[in-house]
């Protein structure tokens, strides 16, 4: 006798077996002769054997079934002659299957009892079996997905800068903080030729170990473009020739590269796909502007150009570099925090640095309210030169 039943792919396979024993429970006569294990069959979700025996109860015959049916005709390439629906609360959750009573005798009406008895007894205890195992196979993918969130920060954390670079004249600040499902945010600092400064913040669109693994072995290979090539347009460039060519699929990155000369106040700068920094202007028309560079994302196709743009942070104004973990915030009206905002809430902020990032932190802790569980990582990184220094 074999006991089947589904598993979470719905195909039915064995659950255990016991042989030798006919269905009144009594050993057979031919008990002793040698015992052969019963047969593993498959059935897949769509066999019409399986609607019909939803819809029957007690013992079927199988050589009576007149179904188009592949594991009907696999059953009696078995050997196997009646079938049990095991049914609990009206599903079809397992099959008792019975070869032919190793007496050669047939089943007597005592057996067939016997067996509808039995399915009834069984049905529930198969039932609780399946949920048990479901419940252990779900606790063993929470804690396979937790340690894979652990393995991910910790790539993370270990690549982002340690420090804050140190440059007269202007103040350099950083935020990050992911999210539990951890996603692939990056930023960096790069010291260049003649104390240039390269800033760069990134963005993998994934999740988990592959994101975090894909954010390293894009800032590696951004850190070695930038050491040999002067314009940001051609590291991006250079970057994505590399990276499109063993990048996951159905994944990229949205990076945006820029070059401060501390000397004239002088950024270059390309996007990669990447949400647009935002310039915080002091002086007459005070306000925040977008700083746009056309470029598409790195790892989708190979050849691709970067637009570079330039401008000259002049004192008392400052650069707000994000990804988009703040703007696409929402809060329990599932409104979006959104780019309007953000970039009015820059442009109205009166200082820069390390105060602009506390601020807007602030004003997303009043957006999103109270209990607001975080949906991505949030990075900010802000460039300012103070009217003072």
């Amino acid at each position: 006798m074999t006991v089947q039943t589904t598993n979470k792919t719905g195909f039915w396979r064995d659950l255990f077996r016991r042989d030798g024993r006919g269905a009144s429970g009594e050993t057979d006569a031919v008990a002793e002769a040698p015992r052969q294990a019963a047969p593993e069959l498959d059935i897949a979700p769509n066999d019409p054997i399986l609607a019909y025996l939803a819809g029957v109860s007690g013992v079927v015959e199988v050589d009576k079934l007149d179904l188009d049916s592949p594991a009907l005709a696999e059953m009696r390439e078995a050997g196997v002659k009646l079938l049990v629906p095991l049914v609990s609360q009206g599903e079809l959750i397992g099959l008792l299957n019975l070869g032919p009573r190793l007496s050669q005798q047939e089943y007597s009406a005592d057996d067939r009892k016997l067996l509808s008895d039995l399915a009834t007894q069984t049905a529930p205890a198969v039932r609780v079996a399946q949920l048990v195992r479901q419940q252990q196979q779900e606790a063993k993918e929470r804690e396979r997905i937790e340690q894979e969130l652990k393995v991910a920060r910790l790539i993370q954390q270990t690549l982002l800068p340690k420090a804050l670079p140190e440059l007269p004249g202007y103040e350099v600040a950083a935020y990050y903080q992911p999210a539990r499902e951890v996603g692939g945010d990056f930023y960096d600092f790069l010291t260049l030729e003649d104390g240039r400064l390269g800033l760069v913040v990134g963005d993998v669109t994934d999740k988990g170990v592959p994101a975090a693994l894909v954010m390293a072995t894009t800032r590696t290979m951004l850190r070695a473009a930038a050491q040999r090539l002067l314009s940001p347009g051609q590291v991006l460039q250079r970057v994505n020739d590399v990276l499109v060519q063993d990048i996951p699929p159905n994944m990229f990155v949205t990076c945006l590269y820029a070059i401060l000369d501390p000397e004239s106040g002088r950024v270059v700068y390309a996007n990669a796909g990447h949400d647009l920094p935002y310039r915080r202007r002091a002086g007459r028309g005070e306000g925040a502007e977008e700083l746009r560079a056309r470029g598409m994302p790195l790892g989708l196709m190979p050849g691709m150009g970067y637009e570079e743009k330039e401008m000259l942070l002049g004192r008392g104004e400052s650069v707000l570099f994000y990804s988009d973990g703040l703007v696409e915030a929402h809060d329990r009206r599932r409104e979006m925090f959104g780019f309007p905002r953000l970039q009015g809430l820059v442009g109205a902020h009166r200082s820069g640095g390390s105060s602009l990032i506390s601020f807007l932190l602030s004003e997303l802790a009043r957006f999103t309210g109270e209990g607001w569980e975080q949906e991505d990582d949030i990075t900010l990184v802000t460039l300012d030169r103070p009217e003072e220094s």
